[in-house]
């Protein structure tokens, strides 16, 4: 048996910062995690790949607009030459990340194996190298995270998903004509508009009656859906039965209105969310569980306190920044003893659908206000009056502020449109401060940049 002070199972977002703090404090921590390698999902087949796919998809997309001719007189691309791309952004990660960890021995190591739990302070790993039992004195993180959740249907495994899309050397290498994805998450918008600009006819079929999850402000989902490309086909309120393979592709059958219809297509992608990958043993130790996710609090204790569970394990707050700051703050309430003094705010999480155009929102926005009886008041600049949108050509979309009517502090925001994954930091920043309208309204943004739309809204109040 080896012991150390601290034990994290995974080492992705959840687990990898808490490592590097707890380390940097003098503690020895080991990191098991059966990828083998520091990043979780977020670096093998989710945000940074599929960003380096959408942002060479925008270059491809401005080059058309403005008429960036080639050789042959059209604009044009070839989808291997991305696909190679996003797989090089990958490998200088890893090894990025491989010097990191370096540089962090001997407090912190990683080892390659499955972890499973014995007691409370115990782990079993099992790897090609054997089994080995590891105790932590201190803690343990269970930063497991998440994948790829698949829907119950007949032909099932006839459908893609974004870990065909997005992983290293993926299983889809060239460019569909016709594309079906089932679901309509973030996941599954971004694909459909990727794939939209590079010329695949994409329809996207939703169980409920609106895009995103029914946990989104509605009012934003219906406005982002405005912006969106009408040439993607949206079909909500449709229920998946099955998926077959035909002689011209794959056929999808669903039921919309009672009457049950198909459509046929190259490929077709599954990207109904993510489910919390709960350890083995987890369960059975006393770790409690609610609805596939394990049960924290907002100092991301377990209800056993000295072990933590942040990131995509707790199902919160399903993104790569938040898992890191909830990693953090397991970090300071260890070296506290395992007492809280540290503790996760989720209302100031930003979160970015990285379509085209960009929608971001964070705080609390409309239908949540009304839900706990806040009286809000609102105020907006749209792009189109904006310089940088107007350089850019892109005026779709608007940033929107929201206040707390009796103390006038900014309590939620979204931006729709140009720049929204860059501005909605900024925001989330002025609702984590309580900052009040007119303080907002007095910053000097920079000019010409879209930043300068945050003070424009705000100085219509005052």
């Amino acid at each position: 048996m080896k012991t150390v002070d601290v034990l994290t199972i995974g080492a992705g977002g959840g687990a990898y910062p808490a490592g590097f703090r707890l380390a940097r404090s003098g503690m020895d921590v080991v990191m098991i995690d059966d990828k083998g390698v520091m990043s979780g999902n977020c670096l093998a087949e989710g945000c940074v790949p599929s960003k380096a796919i959408r942002e060479s998809v925008n270059l491809y997309k401005t080059s058309k607009k403005f008429d960036f001719w080639g050789l042959d007189g059209q604009v044009s691309f070839e989808y291997k030459k991305i696909i190679a791309h996003k797989d090089n952004v990958q490998k200088f990660r890893y090894a990025q990340h491989a010097e990191e960890l370096k540089e962090a021995l001997p407090h912190l190591q990683l080892v390659k194996g499955h972890a499973r739990f014995l007691d409370d302070h115990t782990l079993e790993v099992k790897s090609d190298k054997g089994d080995e039992v590891y105790r932590a004195k201190r803690a343990i993180i269970v930063a497991s995270g998440s994948e790829t959740s698949i829907l119950p249907i007949n032909g099932a495994d006839l459908c893609i998903t974004s870990h065909d899309i997005f992983s290293m050397n993926p299983k889809l290498q060239t460019l569909p004509k016709t594309m079906t994805v089932i679901g309509g998450g973030y996941i599954a918008l971004e694909t459909a508009t990727f794939f939209n600009e590079l010329g695949t006819k994409v329809k996207l079929f939703k169980r409920s009656d609106r895009i995103l999850s029914d946990e989104v402000d509605y009012r934003f989902s219906q406005t982002l859906r405005q912006f969106l490309d009408p040439n993607i086909e949206i079909v909500t309120g449709a229920r998946v039965m099955e998926v077959e393979r035909v002689q011209d592709g794959y056929r999808m059958r669903y039921v919309k209105d009672d009457k049950t219809e198909s459509v046929t297509s190259d490929i077709v992608m599954m990207a109904v969310g993510r489910r919390s990958v709960i350890p083995e043993g987890a369960e059975k130790i006393g770790i409690k569980t609610e609805h596939g996710r394990i049960i924290v609090n907002n100092a991301m204790q377990t209800n056993i306190p000295h072990i933590y569970a942040p990131g995509d394990v707790n199902g919160l707050s399903m993104l790569f920044h938040s898992a890191v700051r909830q990693s953090l703050v397991a970090a300071n309430n260890i070296m506290a003893g395992n007492t809280p003094i540290d503790y996760m705010n989720f209302k100031t999480v930003p979160t970015t659908v990285f379509t085209f155009p960009e929608g971001a929102y964070v705080g609390i926005l409309p239908d949540e206000a009304k839900s706990k009886g806040i009286e809000l008041v609102e105020t907006s600049s749209p792009f189109k009056i904006d310089a940088r949108a107007q350089i850019f050509g892109e005026m779709d979309g608007e940033i929107r502020e929201f206040f707390d009517a009796e103390t006038m502090k900014i309590v939620g925001a979204w931006v729709i449109g140009l720049d929204a994954g860059l501005l909605i930091g900024e925001l989330a920043r002025l609702v984590e401060g309580g900052f009040t309208v007119k303080e907002v309204a007095e910053f000097a943004d920079q000019h010409p940049t879209t930043a300068e739309g945050i003070v424009k809204a705000a100085r219509k109040l005052i």
